[in-house]
């Protein structure tokens, strides 16, 4: 499992009953977190997407009101290859059917990216300013993907490039190897994030990563990921394709970011 991890850039764990008992005690704290008019603004899409960035109220270590601690294989994994971290508030990423429609103020191209490249995308680098130039705004240890609902395999699943974190990852280390450590977090790297994820498209397999309540993933965080469109005969439950993702940041900052494993 850990040479998987580390030469594709993801791993997926097979049921887990602690992780599932996990979920039945969170989903409806879910369900209010995106019916909550608090939230209002992470619906976009056309109301095909709630976005749902720290819209779950979990504490440090996943519990969400008289929940049990996050634990299972999952979490253990990534503790074992990182060290333990601290949990921030869990996106609630929900896909409904109809995805992807173009988001709010996205132009023409950016709507075909999401369509046709799934919006693929290194977390942590936002695009910033009328340039949309990016730099790594939040260095993330890792993602890890938690399924809070059943959905088939085509209702808008994960997708990673397989390989993807060990081009683009040499990319960043080359871009910001002469960069002393105060710039680091503020060094533009969108043209070699873009040469990086061009390359990552020519040459690495591009691969579906559905799951089910109890199973979860783990992707590296140089990884190139996003979401499929939501297929023709894709089903759903009403709260649609749920996802919990946690993403805790690196203490050692966009530094320890970069470095290999």
């Amino acid at each position: 499992m850990v040479d998987t991890f580390h030469n594709l850039g993801w791993v997926k764990f097979p049921y887990d009953g602690a992780l599932a008992h996990w979920v039945a005690q969170v989903l409806p704290a879910a369900r209010m977190a995106v019916d909550d008019p608090a939230h209002a603004q992470w619906h976009d899409c056309d109301g095909t997407w709630f976005i749902g960035v720290d819209a779950l109220d979990n504490d440090p270590q996943g519990r969400v009101g008289g929940s049990p601690a996050l634990s299972g294989a999952a979490i253990e994994f990534a503790h074992q290859q990182y060290g333990p971290l601290d949990l921030h508030k869990a996106q609630l990423s929900v896909i409904y059917p109809g995805y992807p429609q173009p988001r709010r103020g996205e132009n023409k191209a950016a709507a075909r990216y999401r369509a046709n490249r799934d919006a693929a995308h290194v977390d942590g680098l936002k695009p910033m300013g009328p340039d949309r130039r990016r730099h790594v705004d939040e260095p993330h240890a890792w993602i890890l993907g938690l399924p809070l609902t059943a959905a088939s395999a085509d209702a808008s699943p994960m997708v990673v490039w397989e390989g993807s974190h060990k081009i683009l990852g040499e990319a960043f280390r080359d871009a910001l190897k002469d960069v002393p450590l105060s710039e680091l977090a503020t060094s533009d790297v969108t043209d070699i994030y873009q040469s990086a994820s061009r390359e990552v498209f020519e040459s690495c397999p591009r691969f579906e990563l559905p799951a089910r309540p109890g199973e979860a993933y783990l992707l590296h965080r140089h990884s190139l990921h996003g979401v499929a469109p939501w297929g023709p005969d894709a089903s759903a439950g009403p709260d649609g394709r749920m996802i919990a993702y946690f993403r805790p940041e690196l203490p050692g900052g966009v530094a320890q970011w970069l470095e290999t494993p």
